[in-house]
């Protein structure tokens, strides 16, 4: 088994769903290691950028998106799916696309935000 840490803002982000509704995310958040050497496509998705990778996991509406980590998993982000679509038409990106969430800037910006928080 894997474990799933959460750095502040993930946590932030996740305390701010209601309850039942986190545990139905995390029920659904399943990743074990060849999980990322296999990706399955219909679960998964992989962001890439200047030797930063992320995998994004679909979770019902919402996004995590997360990396390895020593000790398991590090989640970076939680965001609704809403929150994506809100992200995609601002940046005038097609839905769905994890190559061009890669090359766009502003994507990396929102994911770093994490890095910044005490």
């Amino acid at each position: 088994m894997i474990q799933i840490i959460f750095n502040d803002l993930s946590a932030s982000e996740m305390a701010a769903i209601p309850k039942l509704l986190q545990l139905e995310i995390l029920g659904e958040f399943h990743v074990l290691p060849d999980d990322l050497e296999n990706l399955d496509p219909k679960r998964f998705g992989k962001v890439t950028r200047d030797g930063q990778t992320l995998y994004r996991y679909r979770a019902g509406d919402y996004r995590i998106y997360f990396e390895p980590h020593a000790d398991g998993v590090l989640i970076r982000r939680v965001l609704s799916k809403n929150t994506i679509r809100d992200f995609l038409f601002r940046a005038s990106l097609p839905m769905a696309e994890d190559e061009q969430l890669a090359d766009n800037h502003k994507f990396w910006e929102l994911i770093q935000q994490s890095d910044s928080k005490p």
